[in-house]
């Protein structure tokens, strides 16, 4: 008893709390993870090439996403999504995720990550990102995703 006394003075000193103490370790990248991230990683490097093939192929046929914007949600099918997002453009794109929650049971895993959407190395708009995952075969492949978007983005 008297180790978790002192733990909480330590914790109530420093001015960390309990959840954001487990919260910190809980972003470790274990290669488990990082196999989880591998999908995520491939969808984003396909949509700044806009190479809709390489935007389907981490994704499960059939899934979907849900795009949160002004309240207001917006579905569409992977499909649709990579072919929309693949199309030519001038613009260069890209979406990043900083210290993604990693959830892992078995074969399924989901990712809930913040992100910033850049347009020609500007950031367009930022928000939260959720990946649900499974694994089959051997391989991880998102299976559905929703996000929210705002314009209302910290400058860094």
């Amino acid at each position: 008893m008297k180790i978790f006394r002192r733990l909480r003075l330590v914790l109530f000193v420093t001015g960390a709390t309990a959840a954001g103490f487990l919260a910190s370790s809980l972003h470790a990248a274990t290669p488990e993870e990082q196999a989880v991230l591998a999908p995520v990683k491939a969808m984003f490097d396909g949509m700044a090439k806009r190479d809709a093939a390489a935007i389907k192929e981490p994704l499960l046929a059939g899934g979907s996403m849900v795009l949160m914007r002004d309240g207001k949600p917006t579905q569409m099918t992977f499909e649709a999504f990579a072919d929309r997002v693949g199309r030519p453009g001038t613009t260069h794109i890209e979406e990043r995720i900083h210290d993604p929650l990693v959830r892992i049971d078995n074969d399924l895993a989901m990712v809930w990550a913040p992100f910033e959407f850049l347009v020609d190395g500007k950031v367009d708009h930022c928000g939260t990102d959720l990946f649900n995952l499974v694994r089959t075969d051997g391989r991880w492949f998102i299976a559905s995703v929703a996000d929210t978007g705002r314009k209302d983005c910290p400058v860094k």
